[in-house]
């Protein structure tokens, strides 16, 4: 069953670091981060096979970087995906970092990658 019915729902998860996308209850994907300072360091997004196409992951990156920005934080996006999202939204070009060697460094340290 694939149509939706509702909404999707986005929720920050901070046990979890991320930020997941729900449609009917069931989640549909997620957008992972960490937080470095006022930093939120996003690195990774995933929407599941059943849900591709319907445009969620941007519901998604639209709304945890809105959320970003209320919280007072900065957008660092090392993901593929939010850097591209990033690219066509400049509304949140104020609160974007670039990504470095040493946002990189750290995020691997953080991950035990």
């Amino acid at each position: 069953m694939s149509e939706q019915t509702t909404t999707p729902v986005v929720r920050r998860v901070d046990a979890r670091h991320r930020y997941e996308i729900l449609v009917d209850d069931d989640r549909a994907g997620l957008t992972a981060y960490r937080d470095r300072d006022d930093q939120r360091v996003f690195f990774h997004t995933e929407i599941d096979d059943a849900y591709a196409g319907q445009g969620l992951a941007a519901i998604l990156v639209e709304q945890a970087l809105t959320d970003v920005r209320a919280s007072g934080m900065r957008i660092v996006p090392v993901c593929p995906y939010v850097a591209k999202f990033l690219t066509r939204h400049q509304e949140f070009a104020d609160i974007t970092d670039p990504v470095t060697p040493e946002v990189l460094t750290w995020l691997d340290a953080r991950l035990g990658r």
